[in-house]
């Protein structure tokens, strides 16, 4: 299990500096195929109407004019050692671990981020709590009770979760829970160590914005799942030496089940870690996906490639529970 372990580690290791190649080229090196060059680069870190002296300084200082790899290598040093930008006058520090620096709000991109993790990871860790539960326990019943008026009931509500987009279900939410019946009060996010109560009271409608989505898609998976396990010999063999339906159902049927559960869950975790771009629009939370959209509107690359570069940790980083996971309940996955 110990080498398993240091397999998978290292292997998500080796992915993350890929990806990090990947989003760096395609920031950098995409924009010089399509033709951009190293002025226009780095007029963007310059005020209106610059002078070519202006860019010239601004391409030497921040190493624009040097080849792809040294900017990369200069890159990955500045996520261990830090960084510093000679960009006007004074030097401008950059603290470890540097994910860039921006030179249009004169800010560093990793403690932004770290002020908006918390909103982000609130948002993911409740709906996915709640999409878990509900949706798979809702395939599990309806699988166990095939064409029952709770399988077509259950099974329907997960057709209308699955075709509703967030920004539908979030607007309506707000509209019926916030302004009309004022229930849950207004949407923000409140810190859990000050207050667990509000914390969660106030990101209730996100939550169920969020879940009722990925519910859908879990009780439907679910129920594939454990229609074809139940129907398998050795589910008929663990009736047949008489062990009770309960544990039949949940140590057999549903442990078999939940493989595919466990996957798309990683992913779909990561994802929403990486940013809930569209819930955190609709309710105007300050989390990682508000902060990417706003880094896109204001065409600030250092800001969306230490975005792309944390949402791609936390995908990997899901990933490889995931897999540690498979090796826990299965022990012939660590023999792969």
């Amino acid at each position: 299990m110990f080498a398993y372990i240091i397999r998978r580690t290292a292997a998500a290791v080796l992915l993350l500096l890929v990806v990090s190649a990947v989003t760096f080229g395609i920031f950098f090196l995409l924009p010089a195929l399509a033709g951009e060059t190293t002025d226009q680069l780095a007029a963007q870190y310059v005020g209106k109407n610059p002078s070519p002296e202006a860019i010239a300084a601004v391409k030497q200082n921040l190493g624009f004019d040097q080849p792809l790899y040294v900017q990369y290598g200069r890159f990955l040093k500045g996520l261990v050692t830090g960084a510093e930008y000679k960009f006007g006058p004074d030097p401008v520090s950059c603290h470890v671990p540097c994910f860039g620096y921006s030179f249009k709000n004169h800010v560093e991109v990793w403690p932004e981020i770290v002020t908006r993790i918390p909103v982000t990871f609130s948002l993911a860790v409740g709906a996915s709590v709640l999409w878990l539960v509900f949706g798979v326990s809702a395939g599990a019943v309806s699988a166990l009770k095939p064409k029952s008026l709770f399988d077509r009931l259950s099974m329907g509500v997960a057709l209308a979760g699955v075709s509703s987009p967030v920004f539908f279900t979030g607007a309506l939410l707000l509209f019926l829970f916030h302004f009309t019946w004022p229930v849950f009060g207004s949407v923000e996010y409140v810190d859990f160590t000050a207050d667990p109560i509000a914390w969660a009271t106030h990101l209730v409608l996100p939550w169920i914005s969020l879940a009722f989505l990925y519910s859908a898609l879990y009780a439907r998976l679910t129920r594939a799942g454990m229609l074809d396990t139940m129907s398998e010999d050795y589910i008929r063999t663990a009736r047949a030496k008489g062990l009770p339906e309960r544990q039949v159902v949940v140590r057999h049927g549903l442990r078999a089940a939940l493989t595919p559960i466990i996957t798309i869950f990683g992913m779909d975790l990561g994802l929403l870690l990486g940013g809930a771009l569209i819930t955190e629009q609709v309710f105007s939370l300050k989390g990682i996906g508000a902060y990417a959209v706003a880094a896109i509107g204001e065409n600030d690359l250092p800001k969306v490639l230490g975005v792309t570069l944390v949402a791609a940790f936390f995908i990997v980083l899901c990933n490889l529970l995931v897999d540690l996971l498979y090796a826990a309940v299965d022990p012939r996955v660590r023999l792969s």
